[in-house]
Formats: C-alpha cells, sequence, structure tokens
C-alpha cells in the first residue's frame, strides 16, 4: 500500500447561513479559475445565521484575489496534509490509530472514497505534529 502525501494550504470564509452563500462564493472562486480538491461547509453553532467554509487549494493570483475579495484567508494555524492513495477496508481507522499511538491529536479529519481510491484531509495544531504525521503516515506503505 503506497501513500502519496502532501501539505496543503487551507483557506477558510466566513459564509452567511441563507441559502445560496455557498453557490455564490464557490461561483467566484470557479469564475477565477480555482478547480477544488476540497470543500467543507458548516454552520457555526456558536454564532447563529454564520458558517464557515474551507477549500482548498487556491493557486495563483487570480485566484488569491478573487477568495481575498470574497473573504478568504489562509488558515495559517491549520497545518494540514493530503493523503491520497488506493482504497482499503479500515484504512481512515488505522492512520487515525497510528497518529494517536504517537500521542498526535488531529484537529480536523475529513476521508472519502471515489472508486478505488481514498482522500484523506488531516489538519493538525502545529507544523511540528504535521511533519511527524507525514514520518508517520509514509512510514506506513
Amino acid at each position: 500500500m503506497e501513500f502519496f502525501v502532501e501539505r496543503e494550504d487551507v483557506w477558510i470564509a466566513s459564509l452567511e447561513d441563507k441559502p445560496g452563500a455557498l453557490a455564490a462564493k464557490l461561483a467566484a472562486l470557479a469564475d477565477a479559475g480555482a478547480d477544488l480538491d476540497s470543500v467543507i461547509a458548516r454552520r457555526s453553532p456558536d454564532r447563529p445565521g454564520t458558517g464557515v467554509l474551507f477549500v482548498t487549494p487556491l493557486r495563483g493570483d487570480a485566484e488569491l484575489k478573487a477568495a481575498s475579495g470574497i473573504g478568504f484567508s489562509a488558515a495559517n494555524r491549520l497545518h494540514s496534509l493530503r493523503v491520497e492513495g488506493e482504497n482499503a477496508k479500515g484504512l481512515a481507522g488505522k492512520v487515525s490509530e497510528k497518529l494517536g499511538a504517537a500521542g498526535i491529536n488531529m484537529r480536523g479529519f475529513s476521508g472519502a472514497v471515489i472508486g478505488k481510491r481514498f482522500v484523506l484531509h488531516i489538519a493538525f495544531d502545529t507544523a511540528e505534529l504535521q511533519k511527524k504525521a507525514i514520518r508517520i503516515i509514509k512510514g506506513m506503505t
């Protein structure tokens, strides 16, 4: 089992909790040429009427300018990895188990399977934890 592991920059924006708000932000990014790998949107339970939107990746000046214009900023305190490979039963559990056994607390974890491949997006509080996680995950292959 071989994994592709890379650091990723995550961009974050606040979102109004109303119909069409997500579509408007995503359309603005698409108009600038963004081809997003991951989109996560959710309500903010502590701030009624608002939500939060996470996207990755944004590349190039046009995409960054458009993102900035609609309220996105780089989540500099969010140290994220993209892990991709051939899917196997229980793989997300094995990855999280290895990280936990190494004393690494994850800030966020999301994953999906498409066909026979998986992709995980894993976030950490520090760059040091991110580096340690890279070594551990690569060591699983």
